[in-house]
């Protein structure tokens, strides 16, 4: 893995972050910063939070209540009681904790809408952000709770009462009280101030934080999916004439155009094509001759998906807003989720189908009616050995499973706050499920990839396409041949693992160059 001392700083400035950009500080740990431009918007800000202070006036979240409580004055000597109180009420989560890539997912961004400035917050709040995620020092924060409007309310409350030194934290592999683990990290809790705790919690950060690393990863995705179609269709005696590039031109969806040139370019030289051309066999099924339509079709709602989240994770996002150049303090809803919720309802099933077409072609696999003869459950010895009998059993499992998680929570909103908030997204619970289906499909895609290596093996000596045939080579580098039954959990991993860590996409980009 990569590490803190080999990353210089990303700069935050509130504009220029990118999925990469979280990938690389939650998973690589790539240290941040702030810059100098960001440190002059949020004085600015915050000498127009001071200004207001000093007139009196009367402010949302500043010198009001909350949510219910909107018209509820609050006296200037209890304004900043007012934002520790805040923080300790709305940390109500439940669940199990959030895992610690898109705990330093959330860090991140919600630092890069503070920095921004339009939140009023002085630079010192955003400060000790920076410091949680260089010195990994992790907020534990429940997984449940939150609605997805006023933003993750409960999430990020957990999350920024470790900056007071209260709620709990992950430093070096224990959980500690927040104030032992700043002080552990050579870091001091900060006294908050006006507006500060609305703006630490008022954001989407956590559905933004879950959603942007399950879109990272669907980028790969779309890809081994492509890949692990071109193996089935090759151990499966299938052609790959479907994917022609002028077929597709007269119907020009993106994504279809894009899987059918991977399939034709990891396909192209197969000498087990070419042993079966001229055989009676008019067509195959749809989940290798469709397989561009229905892998297209999934790549282009990722498209739109990813298209909104990059605009989120460059977003103001909490209420109310600052513009000191107005002088104007807006109340509004930035921070209701539903653009990410349904974007990330969108790539749930997005993501099903990749599983929910990989199956039928494992299906293929292990079936001697389709295969082409290969033997049944592709298992030497069949009887004495069972083969790849139950793995398949294990995609299909999954495949249902994402039929329930697809769905869509935000079609199910929930009145809030006495009916204040009427109205609610519920897209930190999209997200949520979008990431399990993610790491279902990861598993039904490593089913395939075995049985397609199996059934590989069964042609030799005729080789594949040269994509398909350094995808086979990987695999066999790190899971042997199936000649007798073992212990199938052990080689799902592996493959699982492969997926993960990009060995097997590395390996066949290595050979062919880098697919779409």
């Amino acid at each position: 893995m990569t590490t803190l001392e080999t990353l210089s700083p990303l700069a935050l400035d509130g504009e220029g972050l990118t999925l990469a950009d979280v990938r690389r500080v939650a998973v690589d740990h790539q240290p941040v910063a702030l810059t100098p431009r960001s440190r002059e918007a949020m004085d600015r800000s915050r000498a127009y939070v001071a200004k207001l202070l000093e007139e009196d006036r009367v402010v949302y979240g500043i010198t009001t209540g909350f949510g219910y409580f909107k018209n509820r004055r609050i006296p200037q000597d209890a304004v900043e009681a007012l934002q520790h109180n805040l923080l300790r009420s709305h940390a109500a989560g439940v669940g199990t904790a959030l895992p610690t890539d898109v705990v330093r997912a959330m860090l991140l961004l919600r630092a890069n809408a503070l920095a921004k400035g339009y939140s009023g917050v002085r630079p010192l709040v955003v400060d000790l952000l920076v410091e949680l995620i260089n010195r990994r020092v992790h907020p534990q924060i429940p997984s449940q709770g939150s609605v997805g409007a006023s933003g993750d309310l409960a999430p990020l409350s957990h999350l920024a009462l470790v900056l007071i030194g209260e709620g709990f934290a992950e430093l070096d592999g224990e959980i500690l009280p927040g104030a032992v683990a700043l002080e552990r990290a050579g870091l001091e809790p900060i006294q908050l101030s006006a507006k500060e705790g609305l703006a630490l919690i008022n954001g989407t950060q956590a559905m933004a934080g879950i959603g942007s690393l399950v879109l990272e990863q669907a980028r790969n995705l779309a890809k081994l999916a492509d890949i692990a179609c071109s193996m089935t269709l090759e151990a499966t005696l299938g052609s790959n004439r479907a994917y022609l590039d002028f077929f597709h031109q007269v119907r020009p969806h993106p994504g279809q155009m894009t899987s059918a040139r991977n399939l034709m370019r990891l396909t192209e030289g197969s000498g087990l094509i070419a042993s079966h051309a001229g055989c009676d066999r008019v067509q195959d099924a749809y989940s290798l001759r469709c397989a561009p339509q229905v892998h297209g079709a999934s790549r282009d709602a990722l498209e739109y998906a990813t298209r909104v989240f990059e605009i989120e994770l460059n977003a103001a996002t909490d209420n109310p807003l600052i513009f000191p150049d107005h002088d104007e303090v807006l109340t509004g809803g930035h921070f209701h989720g539903q653009p990410l919720a349904l974007a990330m309802d969108f790539t749930a099933i997005a993501l099903a189908e990749f599983a929910s077409i990989s199956e039928r072609r494992t299906e293929r696999l292990v079936n001697a009616a389709y295969s082409n003869g290969l033997p049944m459950f592709l298992a030497e010895e069949g009887g004495l050995n069972s083969g790849y009998m139950i793995i398949q059993y294990t995609a299909a499992s999954l495949v249902s499973e994402n039929k329930v998680l697809s769905h869509p929570a935000c079609v199910d909103s929930i009145p809030t706050s006495a009916g204040q908030e009427d109205h609610v997204s519920m897209g930190t619970t999209s997200a949520r499920k979008a990431r399990t289906v993610l790491a279902n499909v990861e598993h039904v895609l490593a089913v395939e990839f075995l049985c397609a290596a199996q059934g590989l093996d069964f042609r030799q000596p005729l080789k594949p396409g040269a994509g398909a045939h350094a995808a086979h080579k990987a695999i066999r580098r790190r899971v042997d041949h199936l000649s007798t039954d073992r212990y199938a959990r052990e080689d799902i991993d592996r493959m699982v693992a492969m997926i993960r860590d990009g060995s097997l996409l590395q390996a066949v980009e290595a050979a062919l160059g880098p697919l779409e």
